[in-house]
């Protein structure tokens, strides 16, 4: 079965890059983009089902990746789609705590191998 995976980042670059790095020739991911908190939002509530993870920027316009993840995890339909934060905010307090909000957190420029072994354990590993 094919496991839906939403970008969230307000670059459309990150977001292609992504689709090309795990849209392979196995055909496991589908991946969707959404540049903004906002958009984020309103794909999740016309999402049936919803997608099976979520990649997130921290540093966008508008709303934060961290006050998006927030929001996620508020919310009991949404609360148990897994995060991984993809960002360029590198710093050790940062990763410190998206390690504690999320699955993973892998920084950018990404290693495209890093990003494939991460998603594919998250999405691999049994449900709770």
């Amino acid at each position: 079965m094919v496991k839906t995976i939403l970008v969230v980042d307000d670059y459309s670059d990150i977001v292609i890059s992504v689709k090309q790095v795990l849209e392979d020739s196995t055909g496991e991911y589908r991946v969707i983009g959404a540049d903004s908190g906002e958009k984020c939002f309103q794909l999740l509530e016309q999402s049936s089902p919803l997608p099976d993870l979520i990649l997130l920027d921290i540093m966008m316009p508008g709303m934060s990746g961290w006050d998006v993840a927030a929001r996620i995890k508020q919310n009991d339909r949404w609360r148990n789609v897994p995060i991984v934060f993809l960002t360029a905010k590198g710093d050790e307090m940062s990763i410190g705590i998206g390690h504690l909000a999320s699955e993973d957190y892998i920084v950018k420029p990404f290693d495209i191998m890093k990003l494939k072994d991460s998603v594919k354990r998250i999405l691999h590993q049994p449900s709770p």
